[in-house]
């Protein structure tokens, strides 16, 4: 053990001689000396000794720590004084810095953001743990409704007195993952009153079996509008802005009925395919059109619940899926790549 700790001392002292800059004087001091460096490693086995070799090895040792300590200081301290009488010629240019990447969600989020901000919208963040009245009973989605299931939501399960307390204004308690960006629309209309223009990004969750095109966490964007006389007009100008916006000022926006509690007239809309300008291709499965998401005139309801008269005031509303139209846009073919973490893949955008 004395013969190993003399060897390994003497091998870092032959390394640091070699040493000529600050970064690798440090890299050596972690290597040698740090928490699961080759010095500290050896001084774990010592409790392996028996008591009187263990008080020898241990002095020793602690004595070739602090010397090895001193020499890095030492080292240290003159490579800094070297560095101090370095001639530094300042017209030359620096060191690339590394740099990090927006994530291609993030990018879309901004880019549509100043888009509502021109269109004088507030852009709004809400809690993503919800309550079961604001994400729900608050939107006229009733408690039968299948998208409350627990194959589709992810509930917080609470325990005891909690799971009977009841919010200030009557509100149910019980907390879930937020499944879309509507319960802010109800929370935007009781803070602000109208009219009232705001558009709520953010990040949502619900219990899918993950593959190539689902994913239990996502993005979406929320659009909501309410004034007097408000009309579907004023809806499908706002989109026609948003789809020109992404695809180009030559696209086509065209609207379907289709229900969503929440609304009432509900619509999905759709946009003419940006890869074949609507002739039809693998990207819109021949049809010409991609489908964007859905919207609607606010369910009178709705409108009460956010506190707001619905006979004197109308509005709209829209939403559609930030991580889908990043998919369509970067022509990114499996939705898990957003979520992973890779490098490989951020490093694109």
């Amino acid at each position: 053990m004395k013969d190993n700790l003399q060897k390994l001392k003497q091998d870092i002292l032959q390394k640091l001689s070699e040493v000529k800059d600050g970064s690798a004087l440090r890299n050596l001091e972690i290597k040698t000396l740090g928490r699961k460096g080759e010095l500290t490693e050896m001084l774990r086995k010592i409790n392996t000794l028996g008591l009187e070799e263990k008080k020898i090895v241990g002095k020793l040792a602690n004595d070739i720590k602090l010397e090895l300590a001193g020499k890095f200081r030492a080292a240290a301290e003159v490579l800094e004084g070297e560095r101090k009488n370095e001639f530094i010629d300042l017209t030359l240019p620096g060191e690339k810095t590394k740099r990090g990447h927006l994530h291609p969600v993030t990018i879309l989020e901004n880019e549509l953001s100043e888009l509502f901000s021109s269109l004088g919208f507030s852009v709004l963040s809400g809690p993503e743990l919800e309550s079961d009245y604001y994400n729900f009973e608050a939107l006229n989605i009733p408690a039968d409704h299948p998208a409350r299931d627990m194959q589709d939501t992810f509930y917080v399960a609470r325990t005891g007195a909690e799971l009977t307390r009841a919010d200030a204004d009557g509100a149910d308690s019980n907390l879930l993952l937020r499944t879309h960006t509507s319960p802010m629309q109800v929370r935007a209309m009781e803070k602000y009153g109208a009219p009232l223009r705001v558009i709520i990004p953010g990040r949502c969750f619900r219990s899918e079996a993950t593959d190539a095109r689902h994913e239990h966490t996502f993005y979406q964007l929320e659009g909501l509008m309410v004034d007097k006389n408000i009309s579907f007009t004023d809806l499908k100008g706002v989109l026609e802005a948003v789809v020109r916006r992404l695809y180009g000022a030559e696209t086509k926006l065209r609207m379907r009925p289709k229900f969503y509690p929440f609304v009432e007239p509900g619509a999905n809309f759709e946009a003419t395919c940006f890869l074949c300008q609507g002739r039809g291709c693998r990207v819109c499965k021949n049809s010409g059109w991609l489908e964007i998401g859905g919207s609607g005139m606010v369910h009178p309801k709705v409108l009460a619940a956010g506190r707001i008269d619905p006979k004197a005031y109308q509005g709209f509303a829209f939403g559609f899926g930030l991580t889908r139209l990043a998919m369509l846009k970067y022509g990114i073919n499996d939705i898990r790549l957003f979520n992973s973490g890779d490098l490989r893949f951020l490093e694109q955008f």
